[in-house]
């Protein structure tokens, strides 16, 4: 007795900007510049996708959050687009991600004990200290995580649960450094957050683990925050800082102009800092000190603490010696 087929279930481009994570703009811009992807219709003239189309949209959307380019990867089957992912990205050491620590960790995860997982983590902070836990430990181990999915290692809601995870721990970790805060010294009013088109939060996190560390007073405002509340939070807690984070979701092109947007309007009394695979490769097209990485944040900050003692000589009455 021969068996009916199942029906091939198509997404809408809601959906696709809802699983995936790519924008329904950036769907049309790609479909008429590279060709891919290649919607069909539904009755009602609307775009629809294919399941095929769709993986090959997720393993573009991983590779971009490593820091490809869509013109370098778009023409690339789903296979190629696979094996890709699998390999280590800029300033990420092959060493790095198959450290004894980091396979652990993601055994750990396979296996879904996420409690265990967290309770390594913690003790590994307490151990390596926070700064280097987290540059060490957690920055590569995300990066791995997220290979692993590529790789089809992990399925979404295992990367789901590391995430969850890890906004745990890290969340620890940032009371425990502010409550440690040295009060002699400048301490920058930092926001953090993202621009809209941008969902990533992890690296945000990490980046207020190590400015709390540091002595910074740091307010979240979580992720995809609008430009105008962005302003409006800088003038209601008179922030010194703004820092950014720019997964590889966000083109070059939209975090320059994102950034130089919000810099007009900030003026010239407000530092602007912004990290991730969608900026790094812009940093050229931006003012020098913009764009940074976790292991230039302490330089940074020490660089803003200087400038300000420096001020306050000069506010004194006093000279300044060079």
């Amino acid at each position: 007795m021969s068996t009916v087929p199942a029906p091939i279930v198509f997404s809408s481009i809601s959906e696709v900007e809802r699983d995936v994570g790519i924008a329904k703009e950036t769907l049309r811009v790609w479909e008429r510049r590279y060709d891919f992807p290649r919607p069909q219709r539904d009755g009602h003239g609307e775009r629809v996708y294919p399941p095929d189309q769709v993986h090959k949209l997720i393993l573009v959307k991983r590779l971009l959050d490593q820091g490809y380019r869509p013109g370098k990867i778009m023409a690339l089957d789903s296979s190629a687009l696979a094996e890709l992912g699998g390999k280590p990205t800029a300033g990420t050491s092959a060493y790095a991600l198959d450290a004894p620590e980091i396979t652990l960790c993601l055994a750990l995860l396979r296996e879904h004990k996420t409690a265990e997982l967290r309770q390594r983590l913690s003790q590994s902070m307490l151990t390596m200290g926070l700064q280097r836990c987290v540059m060490d430990l957690i920055a590569p181990l995300t990066t791995a995580v997220g290979v692993a999915w590529v790789q089809g290692q992990l399925a979404v809601f295992e990367e789901h649960l590391y995430a969850d995870m890890l906004q745990t721990v890290l969340r620890n970790a940032i009371v425990a450094a502010t409550g440690q805060r040295n009060n002699g010294e400048h301490q920058p009013r930092v926001i953090l957050t993202t621009v809209p088109q941008e969902r990533h939060g992890l690296g945000l996190l990490m980046v207020e683990a190590l400015l709390a560390l540091e002595g910074a007073h740091c307010i979240s405002l979580g992720v995809q925050t609008p430009l105008s509340d962005i302003v409006a939070a800088v003038k209601a807690h008179r922030a010194d800082i703004v820092a950014l984070s720019f997964s590889g979701v966000t083109s070059p092109r939209a975090a320059v102009d994102n950034i130089n947007e919000l810099r007009a309007r900030l003026g010239d009394g407000v530092e602007l800092w912004a990290g991730g695979a969608g900026v790094a490769m812009a940093r050229r097209h931006l003012q020098p000190g913009t764009v940074l990485d976790l292991h230039s944040l302490a330089p940074s900050l020490e660089r803003w603490r200087g400038r300000k003692d420096n001020a306050a000589v000069v506010e004194s009455g006093g000279k300044l010696v060079i």
